[in-house]
């Protein structure tokens, strides 16, 4: 009898868990993006974007706290609307892509943040790996998009401090601003 109760007491514990589905999404490339912008000589702001963003987002749609997050982006791609700047961020200056080709963020924790939510993890850009927090507004959808397929879309957004991942340490902050804003656009597609 003391069996039956504690496997009863098991089963009650696990069932919630067992309620809660979780789906995976992934990033529909022609459209999702991560931008960014720093400040040029104390003057303006140099904006550009990185190359496609691969990887999955586990959504747990009747909790979104419970979701994950493990996307690369590929820094190959960096561009600035300049060529001869693009090449110097692809050098050793800045980014080094022939050692470090992507960047990847894995969330460790999400939590409700204002109307939207804050999704902490770890960036790992240039071989070097921080905490960051991204603040998420909420997500719109899902929608049906092309093929019946659904999408969520996410805007995303956070500061990083260059010389933390190593960039352009040779420069200093009234040539190239140390804080970089990131704008990360996001349309993912259920699997």
């Amino acid at each position: 009898m003391k069996r039956f109760a504690l496997v009863s007491g098991l089963l009650a514990l696990v069932a919630p868990l067992a309620l809660a589905q979780t789906s995976t999404w992934i990033p529909d490339k022609a459209h999702s993006e991560v931008g960014f912008s720093v400040v040029h000589m104390s003057l303006a702001r140099v904006r550009g974007h990185f190359g496609p963003i691969s990887g999955k987002i586990m959504i747990d749609e009747s909790n979104l706290t419970r979701s994950s997050v493990n996307m690369t982006i590929d820094v190959t791609g960096v561009d600035s609307g300049s060529s001869m700047r693009d090449n110097d961020l692809k050098s050793s200056n800045y980014f080094d892509v022939a050692r470090y080709p992507t960047a990847t963020f894995v969330s460790t924790g999400i939590v409700r943040h204002g109307q939207g939510y804050a999704v902490t993890g770890n960036l790992t850009l240039h071989g070097i790996t921080k905490p960051v927090v991204l603040q998420v507004d909420s997500p719109v959808g899902p929608v049906d998009g092309m093929g019946g397929k659904q999408h969520y879309g996410f805007l995303a957004t956070t500061t990083i401090n260059r010389r933390d991942f190593g960039l352009g340490v040779s420069y200093p902050a009234k040539i190239v601003g140390d804080e970089v804003n990131l704008t990360i656009d996001l349309d993912v597609v259920k699997q």
